[in-house]
């Protein structure tokens, strides 16, 4: 299988990054089946049901989120309402919607992604390696799902790499968000899975991490709020990693980091 993962979408600039992308890439990569990181695509701090429509129209299979999710406060019944619009699993019992989703592709095959969230410098939520662990047990690679894709939400890079060899040999991908800078160490560890530390933001980056760079710059230089962040509107990059999997067994056999359009470097599989 074919599997696009883009990283945190923030504001508009990375939402029309995504929507002009995902088409394009689908047909050139062959993908059979794509995730993107929504959790800062309205106004930079949440989602809402439009957006995701819009997302889904372009050929986004599922959304994943983070410590965001539910920014959008008037609009947190979505995550009930639609299926494919994940929240971190390890949130306590009773927050609204669910942090797992087994689909299936246009072909037949089953893709299981999992949504966790580190807690590391975060809220601290139930435990993420033992919620991604129950989840896997459940629906075991080659078995339950022929691919599985996890999104590790978190601060430390210490965290998500640990979840990374946690989960190797039992997800086709572990990957990270919330950093919103693409990392450089794509990879398919020992067991089989492919894995990369952040996918990176699908933002402009003329930013701080995807923001409008006088406010950020004002916080840290006289520790005075002058106002709200807001999202830079520049030209987005968008940022994610492709894999294939064996379809044998679920693992990967290659991951390569994509970076299309916007500022950064260009990157794109062969």
């Amino acid at each position: 299988m074919r599997l696009l993962f883009l990283g945190d979408i923030v504001g508009r600039a990375g939402r029309v990054g995504v929507v002009e992308a995902v088409p394009a890439l689908r047909r050139s990569l062959a993908l059979d089946f794509v995730v993107v990181n929504g959790e800062n695509a309205a106004g930079g701090f949440g989602i809402n049901e439009e957006i995701c429509h819009a997302l889904f129209q372009s050929g986004v299979d599922c959304i994943s989120t983070g410590n965001h999710a539910f920014d959008q406060r008037d609009k947190v019944d979505v995550y009930d309402s639609e299926p494919r619009l994940l929240r971190p699993l390890n949130y306590p019992k009773g927050v609204p919607g669910k942090g797992t989703g087994l689909f299936e592709t246009k072909s037949g095959k089953r893709v299981l992604v999992v949504n966790a969230m580190g807690r590391v410098f975060m809220d601290p939520l139930d435990d993420p390696f033992a919620a991604v662990d129950h989840e896997l047990e459940a629906c075991r690679l080659g078995w339950g799902a022929d691919a599985i894709i996890v999104d590790i939400h978190a601060e430390a890079t210490s965290e998500k790499m640990a979840m990374g060899h946690f989960c190797d040999g039992r997800a086709s991908l572990v990957v990270g968000t919330h950093s919103h800078v693409p990392t450089a160490d794509a990879q398919v560890l020992p067991g089989g899975t492919a894995y990369q530390t952040d996918a990176g933001a699908c933002a402009d980056y003329d930013s701080v991490i995807g923001m409008e760079k006088t406010e950020p710059l004002q916080r840290f230089v006289r520790k005075i709020s002058s106002g709200r962040f807001n999202p830079a509107q520049g030209p987005a990059t968008v940022c994610g990693v492709f894999v294939e999997t064996d379809d044998s067994t679920g693992l990967a056999r290659r991951i390569e980091a994509v970076r299309l359009g916007g500022r950064l470097k260009q990157s794109l599989p062969a």
